[in-house]
């Protein structure tokens, strides 16, 4: 059995007690680092050995990995910090371990991207986890651009030299949006900054980059600015001037999304001077 077991993200008082036994009880425990590991191995007196685990040397692990699940062995997966597989590896071997048809379950436990999304104040019946962006302007535009029309609160991790930037990048894809930056979430200096998009930019550009993991969570898209009769009328006297009424109004009903007959008496009206 292949279990993957949640550790603390950031205040080792977070750690499932179910986690602990798991992790005693396995055969090995898989990690990022053994370093990071062992210091929470130490502190609950788990005494499995740690066989690293990473982005690095997943697929060579993956054999050797499902070896030991034929003898019959139980191994845990655990992270750095968090839910394994939440932006960080495992999920090839997720995917081997249930395609060789052995059992994989968990240990739920601390996740900073839904910390965050509870502490932002912001709608929490939708939301969508994008994990971490491209680092580069270009590169970073071009993905927020996907998700500009999601209808949830848009979560994202992000590194603290970038904040500023990304933050600024957020605010010219989606427009100034309400959003929240969390970070050193458990620990004794937590902090999460609200704000629009653009206002939180300029702190972060301001103060500098902050200590310790980032965590951005964005408001889903505005509604749309009611459509006011002097921007219809505006919009059907542009058409007009290249095109017939019936074409004209037809083309500003379905760019305003306003009834078509509304839009088509109003366009005749205009024709007449009135």
């Amino acid at each position: 059995m292949l279990i993957l077991v949640t550790t603390p993200i950031g205040n080792l008082g977070d750690m499932p007690p179910r986690g602990i036994e798991a992790m005693k009880a396995a055969d090995v425990v898989l990690c990022e680092d053994t370093r990071v590991t062992r210091k929470l191995t130490t502190r609950f007196g788990v005494e499995t050995r740690l066989v690293p685990l990473h982005d690095h040397n997943e697929d060579q692990m993956i054999d050797g990995i499902l070896h030991r699940l034929t003898q019959g062995q139980t191994v845990v997966l655990v992270s750095d910090a968090g839910m394994p597989l939440i932006s960080d590896p495992g999920y090839r071997l997720v995917r081997a371990v249930i395609g060789a048809g052995y059992s994989v379950t968990g240990v739920p436990g601390a996740n900073a991207a839904l910390m965050a999304l509870q502490l932002s104040g912001l709608p929490t019946d939708r939301f969508f986890f994008a994990g971490f962006a491209p680092n580069k302007t270009v590169g970073r535009k071009k993905w927020l651009e996907e998700m500009t029309v999601v209808p949830a609160t848009l979560i994202f991790y992000e590194s603290a030299n970038r904040l500023a930037a990304a933050l600024r990048d957020m605010a010219e894809v989606f427009g100034d949006r309400p959003a929240s930056v969390s970070r050193e979430l458990t620990k004794q200096f937590e902090e999460t900054r609200r704000g629009s998009l653009a206002a939180l930019a300029v702190h972060y550009q301001d103060a500098g980059p902050p200590k310790g993991e980032i965590c951005i969570c964005v408001g889903a898209p505005l509604p749309p600015e009611p459509t006011t009769e002097a921007d219809l009328d505006a919009a059907l006297s542009a058409a007009l001037e290249t095109q017939s009424v019936k074409n004209a109004s037809a083309e500003v009903a379905k760019v305003l999304n306003l009834p078509k007959r509304d839009v088509y008496q109003r366009a005749l009206a205009l024709q007449k001077g009135e």
